[in-house]
Order: C-alpha cells, then sequence, then structure tokens
C-alpha cells in the first residue's frame, strides 16, 4: 500500500495555482514520495480500467530502472518533419522553466518525466496502422511508478491553471486512492487469447524488393539498406498488453521491454538494442548489428557465435554501424572508449555481435541532440544514412512508424535512455502487426534475409502466443 497525506499534496497544489495565477499560465507541480514496493506488471495492469490508452511501461535489461505511467498531465507531439527534435526538446524545457517539483530524492527517474519517442521516418506517408500516433509523441504521465536500484518511488504530476478550484487535487487524490486500493497479483483471470490467422504481408513482393535493391547496391553509391516487413495476426478476443508484457519480462529479460500506448493501440517490445543513455556526462551507446540464431546445444551454439564471429558480411554490417556511431559521438562527446573486436550478445533466440561505446559528453550536448545525431544507425536505416532512408522510403511498401525508431526518456535533469525499438508489434484490439528488418548489402540473398527477418519475428510471435 501507499500512504501519501492528501494535505502534503494540497499545500503544494496551493502553491502552484498562486503561481499560475500570478504568471498567467498552467503551472506543474510534481510531488515524489518513496513508497512501499509494487510489481510493476500488476502496476501496469491495475491502471487498465482508469487509464486504458494512456500508459506507459520500460524496463532496461539490467532492472536498474523500471518505469510505469499513468494517464497524461501533458503530451507533447507534432506531425511535422523539421527540426522535430528540437521543438521536443524547446517545449520540454519551456514546460519545466515554471515548474515546481518536490523531490528530495538524488535517483535519475524521478520527479517529472517525459516518455515517447520519434517514428522512424516523418517524410514517409503514414497509414492507417499508425493512425494513432504522431510522428513525435511523448506523455508527462500524472501518477508515475519508478523503480530505481530496487528503490520504489511514485511522482504525481498535476497541471494547475489560474481557472482551477482550490478544490480540484481532491480529483488526483481521489484517483490515485483507486489506483492503489485494488493492486492484485493477478485479477484478469480469463483464458488468453487464441490465435486464429497468420498473415505474411507480401512475402514475394517483399523478396523482389530485396532483389532489387542488391541490384542498387552494386551498381551506385549505397553500401546497404535495411528492409523491414510485417506479419498481421488475428485473435479470438482482445490482446491485452499487461499478459504480454509479463511473458516478455520472463522469456527477454536481457532486454528493454516496453509499452507505449496511444488512443487504444499499444507499441510493445523488448528490444535488445540501446540508442544512447545518459548520466550526467556519461553517455553509453551500443553498436549491434550482425545475427544468427541460437545453438540447440552448448556445442552448437559456440559453433554458431564463433562462425558469426568469423563471417564476413556480418563483420562488415556491425563496423558500418561501429564507424557512424563512432562519428556521430565524436561531434558532441570526448574521451570516447570502444573495443576493437566486437563480442558476442546471446539472447533467447538469437545472438548478435555487439560492440558498446562509452563517452564523456561536452556542455552543450543535450540528449535528444545525441538521439538526432545517431538515428537512424546502419543496423536500421544503411549507409550513406541520407541515401539509404531515401531507398527505404521509396521502395518499401510497410509504414514502419515507431518500428525501428528511438524510444525511451528523458528526466526533468537531462538524464535518460532511448532504445532502438526493435523486436517490437502494434497491438490494436484483436489484431496485431509484427516487424522486422534485416541489413541488404551487395551479396545477400533474399531467401536468407527472408529467414532471417522470419528469426526476429519470434520473441514477439512467442510472446503473442503464437509459434
Amino acid at each position: 500500500m501507499v500512504t501519501i497525506q492528501e494535505t502534503d499534496i494540497k499545500e503544494k497544489v496551493m502553491a502552484a495555482l498562486t503561481k499560475a495565477k500570478t504568471l498567467d499560465r498552467p503551472i506543474l507541480v510534481s510531488v515524489v514520495n518513496k513508497i512501499d514496493d509494487i510489481d510493476p506488471i500488476v502496476f501496469f495492469q491495475n491502471g487498465r480500467e482508469q487509464f486504458l490508452g494512456e500508459r506507459f511501461f520500460w524496463k532496461d535489461p539490467s532492472d536498474e530502472i523500471i518505469l510505469v505511467g499513468m494517464g497524461i498531465a501533458k503530451q507533447i507531439q507534432s506531425d511535422q518533419a523539421s527540426d522535430r527534435f528540437f521543438h521536443v526538446e524547446k517545449e520540454w524545457q519551456d514546460f519545466l522553466a515554471e515548474a515546481l517539483t518536490y523531490n528530495t530524492y538524488e535517483e535519475n527517474g524521478v520527479g517529472p518525466l517525459i516518455f515517447g519517442g520519434f517514428s522512424f521516418d516523418p517524410l514517409k506517408q503514414k497509414t492507417e496502422l499508425w493512425s494513432k500516433f504522431s510522428h513525435s509523441q511523448f506523455h508527462v504521465p500524472k501518477f508515475m511508478l519508478s523503480i530505481i536500484h530496487g528503490k520504489t518511488f511514485l511522482t504525481t504530476n498535476i497541471i494547475c491553471s489560474k481557472h482551477d478550484d482550490p478544490s480540484f487535487y481532491e480529483k488526483a487524490a481521489k484517483d490515485l486512492q483507486v489506483l492503489f486500493s485494488s493492486v492484485v497479483q493477478d485479477k484478469d483471470q480469463q483464458q488468453p487469447p487464441r490465435l486464429i490467422d497468420t498473415n505474411v504481408i507480401s512475402p514475394q513482393r517483399w523478396r523482389e524488393t530485396v532483389d532489387k535493391v542488391v541490384q542498387d547496391l552494386k551498381n551506385g553509391p549505397l553500401k546497404k539498406v535495411v528492409l523491414a516487413r510485417e506479419l498481421r495476426l488475428i485473435f479470438d478476443q482482445d490482446v491485452a498488453s499487461e499478459k504480454v508484457l509479463c511473458t516478455l519480462r520472463k522469456e527477454q529479460h536481457n532486454s528493454f521491454t516496453f509499452a507505449f500506448e496511444s488512443n487504444g493501440d499499444c507499441f510493445i517490445g523488448a528490444t535488445p538494442e540501446r540508442l544512447v543513455k545518459k548520466q550526467g556526462d556519461n553517455v553509453f551507446s551500443t553498436c549491434l548489428a550482425g545475427s544468427i540464431p541460437r545453438g540447440k546445444t552448448t556445442e552448437d551454439d559456440q559453433i554458431l557465435g564463433e562462425q558469426l564471429l568469423a563471417d564476413r558480411k556480418n563483420r562488415m554490417e556491425h563496423q558500418y554501424v561501429v564507424d557512424m556511431i563512432k562519428e556521430a559521438l565524436e561531434e558532441s562527446c570526448e574521451d570516447l572508449i570502444l573495443p576493437d573486436k566486437p563480442q558476442l550478445m546471446k539472447l533467447k533466440n538469437i545472438q548478435h555481435l555487439y560492440t558498446p561505446v562509452i563517452g564523456k559528453c561536452k556542455k552543450d550536448a543535450s540528449l535528444l541532440l545525441l538521439v538526432e545525431r545517431l538515428h537512424p544507425t546502419p543496423a536500421l536505416g544503411g549507409l550513406p544514412k541520407k541515401e539509404a532512408v531515401e531507398k527505404i522510403r521509396q521502395v518499401e511498401e510497410l509504414d514502419r512508424g515507431f518500428f525501428g525508431a528511438p524510444l525511451g526518456w528523458i528526466d526533468y535533469k537531462g538524464n535518460g535512455e532511448f532504445a532502438v525499438s526493435i523486436r517490437s508489434g502494434l497491438i490494436q484490439g484483436k489484431e496485431a502487426s509484427l516487424f522486422a528488418g534485416c541489413g541488404i548489402v551487395a551479396d545477400s540473398d533474399a531467401e536468407s534475409e527472408f529467414m532471417e527477418t522470419s528469426l526476429k519475428f519470434r520473441p514477439m510471435l512467442t510472446a503473442l502466443g503464437g509459434k
């Protein structure tokens, strides 16, 4: 249970109301309390009735930071393509400028925070598939559970305007009481949805597109183009994102597990790929490209791993990513540290070539500036970056939406983390779209690439009950 004195919130809201009337604009009041431990997925599930369509979930691979947001106190969103990272940054900083934050704790990820992301390509024509998400979309939650290095905090965010009645804080207090009053381990005991149809979207046309791109790579300046495809699933009842999160957390524990709801749809996944993390001046990124299945035995697994490390095509793909991330971060960072050779990142169904990156960022380098410079990496776009994205826009039938794009969070101190949202799907009632991509280079084979994407569907397909 959580015990937060109503009078404590009331006093802070009254101060914000006074400031809102003085400045003649809305003011955020944010209050942080340390609370007893709560299972974050149970908390996410418990907000379904009150906040369905307005929730988010985030867990990093090491369980150091888990965030669960409920409701929307403020939304920062836009469908404009130009300067979208800058505009989110500016609106967030302007919003924080007059905020009243009551936080006595040092941990990152508590207090005012935005969670969300950017679409892969804002110049790609949006389809009905992603109609409920904007090209740039972030939420400041009304209530946020933060589990930071095992400590549990609750942040309450309330927007106060000059027209608000002083008693309006009671609504927030009541919502909070309802949210915590029925926290149980599994209040939804119904049978999971049954998969009744699987639709592989345009498989032959996708293979033909791979062949055409391979010819372009042989005859032009492009070095690599990443092509993605879609698998559409249909169930006999609505899919509950809580159940999917629970499975992903168990089966893909060493990945970033996330869910982001918007107007009833839910973008969800478990990605192994960090884009960038910022803690004070410290910056961390990940080069992840090149993949091969896991072996059925320890010996087989070791042989496959060694095969991946020695494979020319995969090593070349990986080096493209290393070179690009290094170049992008050198503009904003100093003291970059990268190992000379990649190592293996072993996940449940797949293993990747992996190179970690560590650096110190310069004072003028915000997290969103780093995100802008890094997105998309060659692992999801290609090389050269601009030409590869243009080629994807031209030949790819799929509207990627948030697939392969930056998703993450930024707190009011400028700390935060973004992942590359692969191994993901979009849940829409009784249906779900899964997404997977692979890097096409001059010696790629369409059937092999098709099989690679099939392997990459597996984590989400399994979490949704498919085979």
